[in-house]
C-alpha cells in the first residue's frame, strides 16, 4: 500500500502527464469540476436545511438540479468551443509568431506576394491545413509552435469562461429557471390542494398540566363551583 506522500507524488504525475502539454485543458476541466462541487454543495444544503419543510424540498431540489445542469453544460460547451477555436487557429497558422511565419515561409507554405498557389497543396490559412502534421514539425517547428499553441488555448480557454460565467450562462440559467420555477409554483399548490394539513384532533394534541394550567389562567371563571 502507497504511503500518503507516494500517493501525492503518483496523483501528481498523472496530472502533470495528462495536462502538462495541454494547459488550456486542463482549466476546461478544472472549470467544470468547480461547478459541479458548487451545485453539489448548493443542493446538499437545500436537502438538509432544516427550515425548509419536506414538501417544498420535493420541489425545490430537483428545480435546483435542474439548474446545475444547465450551467455545467452551457459554461462546458461554450468554454471548450472557444478554446477549440483558439487551437484551430493555431494550428491553421491563422496566428503565429514572427518566427513560426518566417519558417512556413522558407518552406513554401506563405505565399509571396504575387505568387499563385499550387493545385493540391496546402498554404498557412486553410482550414485544413495543419502545421503539427508538417513533415518537419517536430524537428524545427515544435519547439516554437507548441508553446504558443498553450498559450493560445489558455487564452481561449480563460475568454471562453468569463463569457460563459457573465453572459451566456446566467441567461441560459435565468430563463430556465423561470419556465421551471412557474411549473414548480403551479405543481406545489396542486399538491397542497391534494395533501390538506389536518389540524390533530385533542387527543393528539401534546397536553400536560403545565400547558394546561397556563391556558386555564388565560381565561376568567364564571362557573358556580367553588373549593
Amino acid at each position: 500500500m502507497k504511503t500518503p506522500i507516494e500517493a501525492l507524488s503518483s496523483f501528481k504525475n498523472i496530472i502533470l502527464k495528462k495536462y502538462g502539454e495541454n494547459p488550456g485543458t486542463m482549466l476546461v476541466h478544472t472549470g467544470a469540476i468547480g461547478w459541479v462541487l458548487s451545485s453539489l454543495a448548493q443542493i446538499t444544503a437545500l436537502m438538509f436545511n432544516p427550515e425548509i419543510k419536506p414538501e417544498q424540498k420535493m420541489f425545490l431540489v430537483p428545480q435546483e438540479i435542474g439548474d446545475a445542469i444547465v450551467n455545467i453544460i452551457s459554461f462546458y460547451t461554450l468554454t471548450h468551443g472557444v478554446k477549440c477555436i483558439g487551437s484551430k487557429l493555431t494550428s491553421t497558422g491563422k496566428i503565429k509568431t514572427a518566427k513560426l511565419g518566417e519558417l512556413l515561409k522558407r518552406d513554401g507554405h506563405i505565399l509571396e506576394k504575387g505568387q499563385e498557389k499550387v493545385v493540391g497543396k496546402k498554404y498557412v490559412g486553410d482550414w485544413d491545413f495543419d502545421i503539427t502534421k508538417l513533415p518537419n514539425y517536430k524537428t524545427e517547428l515544435l519547439s516554437e509552435y507548441k508553446p504558443f499553441n498553450n498559450g493560445a488555448e489558455v487564452i481561449a480557454g480563460l475568454t471562453g469562461s468569463i463569457i460563459s460565467g457573465n453572459l451566456v450562462t446566467p441567461v441560459i440559467r435565468n430563463y430556465y429557471a423561470s419556465k421551471r420555477q412557474k411549473d414548480m409554483i403551479v405543481r406545489y399548490n396542486n399538491y397542497k390542494n391534494n395533501h390538506p394539513i389536518k389540524e390533530p384532533s385533542i387527543s393528539q394534541k401534546n397536553i400536560t398540566f403545565d400547558n394546561f394550567t397556563k391556558n386555564a389562567s388565560a381565561y376568567p371563571y364564571s362557573g358556580s363551583l367553588r373549593i
